[in-house]
């Protein structure tokens, strides 16, 4: 019998071990549930190899110097980034403290002089004054208080968890500031190449334009042609002119935009490339979706946000289990000052072991421990949606390079075809076989294909840049 009730308390203390133990582990997050994408839209072929164009740097990815530097010079200088860097250190401390949890609470009184003066019709003063002799009495004392919480439900260490996810998701925040960081930095420069060659084609133009006056107005001096064709010629000449001013304008503010993004005060801008010289990159490797998680920031931050409520939830449950506290106190205490450091006469200690349970308290801990499980639920959906948003953006950006290329061919074919018009309508104007408004016609419709072409040009290159963002690269 004896043997029997021995086995049965070996049994619940195993059960207790069992249940302590599994109330200590924190959950482990083993991934939102996600339909399974195996490849973009509009992407020829389904991904079944790791490379990504994430995996590059923008320095092996772009190719102009220029641009490189000015990249280089905004991930030290860009003072919205060195701000999320300081975030970093100051979550890292925050992170260091919560290593601390575990090590108790040492305060040291070192010196603490208190008076009483009891009523002389008490009790205390009645005996104050026939044992002591005085009214009052004095207490010197020095002392180290300990205090020290057993992590038995793994409370503590749980909290650690929540402050390393804190000081990981800084981290996520200042890559995330990186990435668009240089997406801005290379669309800015790309769109201030695209406003060169804006002004260059429009001063083509009107040095054209000009030289078309010149020959009218020795037609008119010749009597070989009438004033309207001057007057239609200036009128022409002076819609040219007129947008001069606004692209220099225009290149002004992104010079200075640029300065800002740099770190830099408003001023020129170096480019020793013209748009019609960049290259764009011919092997824009995608990777499966699933990669999105280890290089969009936004990814591994949602995703630290559900650890993070795993965590929490944790720490909640542990709230309502009993807390073990141990207090110690030792030190000095005398009544006389001259005893104060009478050792050992005045030495004494204390020390104190409480369990206490928490029983009714407003149901607060069981509201933040269903709150809790209910944040759970709203980090996993909100991981699930920026997943969903981060491969819509991959398959946006991929409909506009494969639209953009066909734009790119048809403007370039219309730019060849607008350049055959004008010099076509010229021959036939001097034998008089087309009248001059053909030849203004003409000479609207090439300057309109040159800078739809340029423009083109610049929005398929900021598409590429796009992407290279949406894939999570650019921060390597």
């Amino acid at each position: 019998m004896k043997q029997i009730k021995r086995n049965c308390q070996y049994c619940l203390v195993f059960a207790a071990t069992v249940i302590a133990m599994n109330a200590c582990r924190i959950p482990q997050y083993n991934g939102a549930e996600i339909k399974q994408i195996d490849h973009f839209r509009n992407q020829d072929n389904a991904a079944e190899t790791d490379s990504s164009i994430a995996k590059v740097s923008y320095r092996d990815f772009f190719k102009d110097e220029m641009l490189v530097e000015l990249l280089d010079s905004a991930l030290k200088k860009n003072n919205d980034l060195n701000v999320a860097l300081k975030q970093i250190e100051f979550a890292s401390e925050g992170y260091k403290q919560s290593k601390w949890l575990n090590v108790p609470l040492v305060n040291a009184n070192l010196a603490n002089v208190g008076i009483n003066r009891p009523s002389g019709n008490s009790m205390n003063g009645m005996m104050a004054s026939q044992f002591m002799g005085q009214k009052y009495t004095m207490d010197y004392t020095s002392s180290v208080q300990i205090s020290w919480e057993a992590d038995i439900w793994g409370k503590l260490k749980g909290q650690k968890q929540e402050s390393l996810v804190d000081f990981l998701k800084t981290q996520e925040a200042a890559r995330a500031i990186k990435t668009r960081l240089v997406a801005e930095v290379v669309q800015g420069y790309y769109n201030l190449l695209l406003l060169d060659r804006q002004l260059e084609i429009t001063e083509h133009n009107l040095k054209f334009a000009d030289s078309t006056l010149f020959i009218l107005n020795k037609q008119v001096e010749l009597g070989l042609s009438n004033i309207l064709s001057v007057q239609q010629q200036e009128v022409a000449r002076d819609q040219i002119a007129k947008r001069i001013p606004a692209i220099e304008a225009g290149i002004q503010v992104q010079e200075n935009a640029l300065s800002v993004l740099v770190g830099e005060v408003p001023g020129p801008v170096k480019r020793i490339m013209r748009l019609d010289q960049v290259q764009s990159p011919k092997n824009l490797a995608l990777g499966v979706p699933a990669n999105l998680l280890s290089y969009r920031p936004d990814l591994r931050s949602s995703e630290l946000d559900v650890r993070r409520s795993l965590a929490s939830i944790h720490v909640a449950r542990a709230s309502m289990y009993p807390n073990l506290n141990i207090t110690a106190q030792g030190g000095l205490n005398a009544f006389k000052a001259h005893n104060w450091f009478n050792l050992p006469g005045s030495l004494f200690a204390a020390a104190t072991g409480t369990i206490v349970q928490p029983i009714l308290n407003g149901r607060q801990l069981k509201t933040r421990f269903e709150q809790s499980k209910i944040v759970k639920d709203q980090m996993e959906l909100n991981f699930k949606q920026t997943m969903l948003k981060a491969v819509g953006e991959v398959s946006d950006a991929l409909i506009h390079i494969d639209k953009l290329d066909e734009q790119l061919a048809t403007s370039n074919a219309q730019v060849e075809r607008s350049v055959k018009l004008v010099q076509n309508a010229l021959l036939l104007y001097k034998f008089n076989e087309a009248t001059y408004l053909e030849v203004i016609v003409a000479q609207t419709n090439r300057l309109q294909a040159e800078l739809d072409q340029a423009t083109v040009k610049s929005q398929k290159i900021n598409a590429i840049t796009s992407l290279y963002r949406a894939l999570g690269g650019g921060w390597l």
